[in-house]
Parts: C-alpha cells; structure tokens; sequence
C-alpha cells in the first residue's frame, strides 16, 4: 500500500473504532443486540463500556498524532468510570478501587509523558 492509502486507511479505523467504542459506552445493551442479536444484562453491562472505551483509546491512538494519547485517554476515562461504579452504590469487587488508583497513577505517569519538554 501507498504510504497516503495506509494514511487514509488508518484514519477511516481509527474513526470507526472510536465511533463504536462511542456506542458501546453509551448503549451497550443496543450495540450487542445490533452485533450479536442478543442483550446485555447485569455485570456485561459496565464490562462492554470499558471495552468501549478500549475501543475509543484505540481510535485516538491510532490516529495522527501521538499514540500516547489513546492511553492517556483510556486510562484516564477507565479511573473516572470504575470510580464512578462504586460511588453510584454499585456493587463492587477487592481489586475495584486498586485497579482505579493505578490507573489514576498511570494517567499522571502519561500525562507527565505528553507534556516532557522535547530535546
């Protein structure tokens, strides 16, 4: 492939990744009836949302720029939403609140990453 057919290639992934991790975050049970003809109940639910977004992460990584932001992004929305699970009164497991602070972790690593002066 020609360097600018892969460049439009990857872009049309990357937007179509991000757009489907979209979905899935915001309508999981409509997205697996739409891909599987079957719903989604019960822990599936937030799973297929941090699925969607890896898939969101993916699609910005994947796009020009620097894959460190798809990571960042992942990170980042993955600590907010797992926190969020358990401070909606949502049932939670041990490793819960150990998987959201080493995500926090990782997300301050990223973000130090992105904005380290270039030499």
């Amino acid at each position: 492939m020609t360097g600018r057919l892969m460049n439009n290639a990857l872009m049309v992934a990357a937007i179509g990744e991000a757009l489907t991790g979209a979905a899935l975050f915001v309508a999981p049970s409509l997205v697996s009836v739409l891909l599987l003809g079957e719903d989604l109940s019960g822990i599936a639910v937030p799973v297929a949302r941090v699925a969607g977004i890896a898939l969101i992460g993916l699609g910005i990584a994947c796009w020009p720029g620097p894959p460190l932001a798809g990571m960042l992004v992942y990170s980042g929305a993955v600590a907010a939403y797992l926190a969020c699970i358990d401070l909606q009164g949502a049932r939670a497991g041990i490793l819960l609140w150990p998987a959201v602070i080493l995500h926090v972790v990782l997300t301050v690593l990223l973000v130090r990453e992105l904005v380290k002066p270039r030499r």
